[in-house]
């Protein structure tokens, strides 16, 4: 007898559709049982064993697993099948061909996935997010997935997903949606997960002193730039880097979904569901640029993918080693990475705000006016120097973050009006500018503008014009340090509400440009 369940595979953030054919014969198979089952269409190891997996979970639900010659189909045949993701729709497909589905012949219209324990559990599976979606663009109603996926999953409107603890618990559900009155499918309310997410457990207020570095990352976060803080151990870097995503604005529910699936499908969403908060990734500086960017024989998202939305922390940037930080340019540029391999090319969004800390050093106290420096220029060249010129033209922002004075922290406490709550609110109406001026050239950022944009966005006069000259000359600044400049400077008006861009605007931003190259020999 042939029965068909229907699952889905994930490849990069989206899902296939698989189609599962099982076919019983009547001939007795060999004296070893293992042999009987045969799984066919570009099966990897982890479903080959699915079959053991498989016949010990319907055994000890009190299922009879079939001693006639199995035969299980995974199409399309052409494209390979990876995970143990398949062991439920499979396992269902045995019990209909067996006729323990009583009336049922095919299972095409629920989309099933899930991994089988030995005792018949079903286990949490990645990428349950763009299954949901599969299912929705495909016009198929029901999803059946493990209780710990399926919360994710049921944020999409216009699928009905239902979760199972166990087979049994499937094989009635499969009975129970063909009757009078299905039981209801599980019901998440996204907006009130966003809603609930705009709490943080830190604040700017903790960071006491450095009002030109916080200065900064609230021109960074307004305009979507990247940013640089160099200063000496202890002054407070990764304490302000950490606070960022506090200050950025909420996420949009579409921008959630996106960012979901990328968690999903690398298995980081857990019981969660929707990813409602901004990610704050921060790497060790010994990752591997495979590591960074994703990669694998099936490609997986790395970590700038997994900063999209949001910011990918870089602490103590020359660290890093070279190639690994050289492989950030296609990301910084494009908002992507694509990787290819030779079975297929995958694409993930890269949409990241990039943070790095630094000391100005080796020893981490030039310039300091408390400690002395040990450095003699060439070891300060030759560190700056592991940082490659077009990595730090694509860094819109230089801070200087020094030491913090004792009287500034013994103070008293902070104003209200440098808490991350007034700080957001300022960077969302700096936003809402950007977003009313580049609405018809969809992008959402004075950041992501590109040189016509900036050509027909960031005018500036005479006197702005000859003051950015003389710095390009000066500082040796490219061209490309420039149209950065101009974007700054943008976002700076923006912050304050004004349509045109003044001089002290340039100026600020020009200041923002101090670890250029040319600056250090």
């Amino acid at each position: 007898m042939l029965f068909r369940t229907l699952s889905a595979a994930v490849y990069g953030i989206d899902a296939d559709l698989v189609d599962i054919e099982v076919d019983l014969t009547h001939s007795r198979g060999e004296a070893d049982q293992s042999s009987s089952v045969t799984i066919v269409g570009l099966p990897d190891a982890a479903v080959r064993e699915s079959r053991e997996r498989i016949r010990a979970a319907m055994q000890n639900c009190g299922y009879f697993f079939p001693f006639q010659k199995t035969t299980i189909n995974l199409a399309p045949a052409d494209v390979r099948k990876e995970g143990a993701s398949f062991d439920l729709p499979i396992a269902l497909g045995i019990l209909g061909a067996n006729g323990d589905l009583a009336e049922h012949y095919s299972l095409i219209h629920i989309v099933c996935v899930g991994e089988l324990s030995l005792d018949g559990r079903v286990r949490p599976i990645k990428g349950a997010l763009p299954i949901a979606i599969l299912a929705r663009d495909a016009s198929i109603r029901h999803v059946v997935l493990p209780e710990e996926s399926a919360r994710e999953a049921a944020v999409v409107e216009g699928v009905n997903v239902y979760p199972v603890a166990d087979l049994r618990n499937a094989v009635k559900l499969i009975a129970d949606l063909r009757s009078e009155i299905p039981p209801p499918p599980l019901k998440v309310a996204a907006a009130e997960m966003i809603q609930r997410s705009e709490q943080f457990t830190i604040d700017f207020r903790e960071v006491r002193g450095q009002v030109s570095a916080k200065r900064a990352l609230e021109v960074a976060s307004a305009g979507g730039h990247n940013i640089l803080l160099i200063g000496p151990p202890g002054s407070g870097k990764t304490m302000l880097a950490k606070r960022l995503p506090t200050i950025m604005p909420p996420l949009e529910f579409e921008a959630a979904l996106e960012l979901t699936k990328i968690h999903s499908v690398a298995g980081l969403t857990g019981r969660a569901g929707l990813v409602t908060e901004r990610p704050f990734r921060s790497p060790h500086h010994t990752i591997s640029d495979a590591g960074l960017i994703g990669g694998g024989s099936v490609p997986r998202p790395g970590e700038v993918s997994l900063a999209h939305q949001g910011v990918l922390f870089l602490d103590e940037l020359p660290e890093f080693d070279r190639g690994v930080l050289e492989v950030l340019r296609q990301p910084l540029e494009d908002q992507k990475v694509t990787i290819s391999r030779a079975a297929m090319s995958l694409t993930f969004p890269a949409a990241f705000m990039l943070a790095a800390a630094m000391n100005p050093c080796p020893c981490g106290f030039w310039n300091d006016p408390t400690r002395e420096c040990r450095c003699s220029p060439l070891q300060i060249q030759r560190y700056i120097g592991r940082i490659s010129g077009p990595l730090l033209d694509r860094i819109d922002i230089h801070i200087d973050v020094p030491a913090v004075k004792f009287r500034e922290l013994a103070g008293d406490v902070l104003p209200e009006t440098d808490s991350s709550v007034v700080i957001r609110r300022r960077v969302i109406n700096a936003r809402e500018r950007q977003l009313n001026r580049l609405r018809s050239e969809r992008i959402f950022s004075n950041a992501a503008m590109t040189p016509r944009m900036i050509r027909a966005h960031c005018k500036i006069d005479k006197s702005s014009e000859r003051m950015l000259e003389s710095a390009m000359q000066r500082i040796g600044l490219s061209a490309r340090a420039y149209d950065r400049i101009l974007k700054v400077s943008r976002t700076i008006a923006d912050l304050e509400g004004n349509e045109k861009i003044t001089s002290a605007h340039v100026s600020e931003a020009v200041g923002y440009r101090s670890l250029d190259r040319t600056y250090w020999t």
